[in-house]
C-alpha cells in the first residue's frame, strides 16, 4: 500500500512539472503568436502609409502651372514692333481626392483582423497568419466594394432628383 502511494505521488510529482513545461511552452508560443500579429500590423501600417505618400506625390505632380501668352498689336503702323508680350501664370489645382476607398479600407481593416485571428486559431501561428490576412482581405474588399457600389448609386439617385427639381422650375 505504501509503495503504491510513493507511485501515485511520484506519478503526480512528474505530471506537474511536465504540465508546468507545457504551460511554459504555451506562453512561448503566445508571445511568439503576439509579435507575428504586432509585426503583421506594422507591416499593414507600413504599405498604408506608403500608400498615402504615393497619393501625396500623385496630388503634388497634378498641380500645373498653365501659362497663358497674349501679345498686344501696336496701334503704331511705323513701328510693328512695340507690340508687348506679356505671360501670366495660373496654378490650378486638379480635384483632391478624398483618400482611400472603401474597397481599400475593407481590405486593410479585413487582411489585420484576419491575421489576428488566423495566428490565434491555427497551430502554425504564421501559416495562420498569412491564409487569415489572405481571407480577410478578400472578404474586407468585397464588402468595400458592396458599400461603394451603394454610395454610388445613392448619389446617381440624388444628382438625378436635384435634375429633376431644377426642370420643374
Amino acid at each position: 500500500m505504501k509503495k503504491l502511494i510513493i507511485i501515485v505521488a511520484a506519478a503526480f510529482t512528474f505530471g506537474a512539472c511536465n504540465n508546468s513545461v507545457n504551460q511554459e511552452e504555451s506562453e512561448a508560443a503566445i508571445q511568439a503568436a503576439k509579435r507575428e500579429t504586432i509585426d503583421s500590423i506594422a507591416s499593414v501600417n507600413a504599405i498604408r502609409q506608403q500608400t498615402i505618400d504615393s497619393m501625396k506625390a500623385e496630388e503634388e505632380r497634378n498641380k500645373a502651372t498653365v501659362y497663358h501668352h497674349y501679345h498686344t498689336s501696336s496701334s503704331d503702323p511705323a513701328n510693328p514692333s512695340s507690340g508687348s508680350t506679356a505671360t501670366t501664370a495660373t496654378t490650378t489645382e486638379a480635384a483632391k481626392k478624398k483618400g482611400l476607398n472603401n474597397t481599400a479600407k475593407g481590405a486593410l481593416i479585413g487582411a489585420g483582423t484576419g491575421a489576428v485571428a488566423g495566428a490565434l486559431i491555427d497551430k502554425k501561428r504564421g501559416e495562420g497568419a498569412i491564409v487569415g490576412g489572405l481571407i480577410g482581405a478578400g472578404a474586407g474588399a468585397i464588402s468595400g466594394a458592396v458599400i461603394d457600389h451603394s454610395k454610388k448609386k445613392k448619389e446617381a439617385a440624388k444628382k438625378k432628383e436635384e435634375e429633376q427639381k431644377k426642370t420643374e422650375e
